[in-house]
């Protein structure tokens, strides 16, 4: 019996201090820091980059050869036209030659062809005169019918002659043309053996040096165009949506980690990579340096909202939270509840604009601490609730 009441004395002791701890927290009040409301917001989004060129071209020659003549190196502007490079050209030269010689030739041909059907033209005016005449004296029986039969077969002749000539003027015609496209072919691929810059350029690179053989279409220059130099980001996906055209970004480029440089959504890509789970976002730089370096890391900040008055949740205060809505803890009537609101913009020191219309009197606490229940009393330490 005696052990029998000891169990029974230990297990009352047991409830009875359990009541005396739940009187203790249920009757003292929690201090809790709550959200309070903020003026002139600024919501943004963060990605890391690459400084890179809307407009890069690895420019070579179309036709193989020797390079024979360097006019441009790293580091220079050129402008549109320019003659960056040439190749060996003296064999070229001698088919522009070869095929001029070709054309004039095909010319005078056409001349000479022309000349034979002026003189065919000539000719079959006099042979059909004189035929004319025979077949008049014929019918007074002054000429014998052969004299006028030779005549009128030679007025035949002169008459085919004529069609001779001029399907030779065709023939020659075409010759002419066939030498004339052979000769601006050749002058072509002779013009092809100077290489121009497309458009006002800095040149990046010099991928070869004089002596070098080149291959058709073989890159000699890398070239961009200084004025469409922006900056690549990868956002997020999850915080990417807000993201606008035009809206206002911060640069930061890594050579320089001290200043910082005003820019603008250009451009928003339309895939996703689907690895990383980012989204591509062009941004002009309008006040970077002129020596920027492609490939160089930069950091961007994008302004998404200026909101006027906002209530901020940190997101670590928000459980279950999928980008849109989250539950957190709330403070009614003194006493902490727990409930689900829906969220907005966020900042850059993760915090969620609350949307969801909050009644009066209902606090969100922004630093919940461990083992929090509903129905605790609370007290505010940081000022008066919203």
């Amino acid at each position: 019996m005696t052990r029998r009441y000891k169990i029974i004395a230990a297990s009352i002791a047991v409830v009875v201090a359990c009541a005396i701890l739940l009187a203790f927290l249920f009757g003292r009040a929690v201090s809790v820091e709550v959200a309070l409301r903020e003026p002139n917001v600024r919501a943004a989004v963060y990605g890391l980059g690459t400084v890179e060129a809307r407009i890069l071209s690895r420019i070579g020659f179309d036709v193989p050869g020797i390079l024979a003549e360097l006019n441009a190196d790293h580091g220079d502007l050129v402008k549109a036209g320019d003659v960056l490079a040439r190749l060996q050209s003296f064999k070229q030269e001698s088919r522009v030659n070869k095929a001029k010689a070709g054309l004039a030739n095909s010319e005078a041909a056409l001349l000479r062809a022309q000349a034979a059907a002026d003189k065919a033209t000539t000719l079959l005016a006099q042979r059909k005169r004189t035929n004319q005449r025979r077949q008049s004296l014929l019918g007074k029986q002054f000429v014998s019918e052969e004299a006028a039969q030779q005549s009128q077969m030679d007025e035949d002749v002169a008459v085919s002659e004529i069609a001779v000539s001029r399907a030779d003027i065709e023939v020659a015609k075409s010759l002419v043309k066939d030498a004339q496209a052979q000769y601006e072919y050749e002058s072509r691929l002779l013009m092809d053996h100077a290489l121009r810059a497309p458009y006002d350029a800095l040149v990046i690179t010099r991928h070869k040096e004089l002596g070098s053989a080149l291959g058709s279409s073989e890159a000699l220059f890398t070239l961009v165009e200084p004025k469409t130099v922006w900056i690549l980001a990868y956002i997020d996906e999850s915080r990417a949506g807000p993201i606008r055209l035009d809206q206002h970004a911060i640069i930061r480029l890594r050579s320089l980690p001290g200043q910082s440089f005003k820019g603008k959504v250009t451009r928003i890509g339309f895939e996703s990579d689907r690895v990383t789970e980012e989204r591509r976002v062009y941004v002009s730089c309008g006040g970077c340096p002129e020596a920027l370096h492609l490939g160089e890391q930069a950091e961007v900040e994008i302004e998404t909202a200026s909101l006027a008055d906002a209530l901020l949740i940190p997101e670590a205060a928000i459980t279950q939270f999928d980008g849109a809505k989250g539950k957190v803890w709330t403070i009614e009537d003194g006493l902490i509840r727990q409930r689900e609101f829906r969220f907005g913009h966020r900042t850059l020191d993760g915090r969620a604009q609350l949307v969801s219309d909050l009644s009066k009197g209902v606090s969100i606490i922004i630093k919940p601490s461990m083992g929090l229940q509903e129905g605790w009393a609370a007290k505010i330490t940081n000022g008066k609730a919203p």
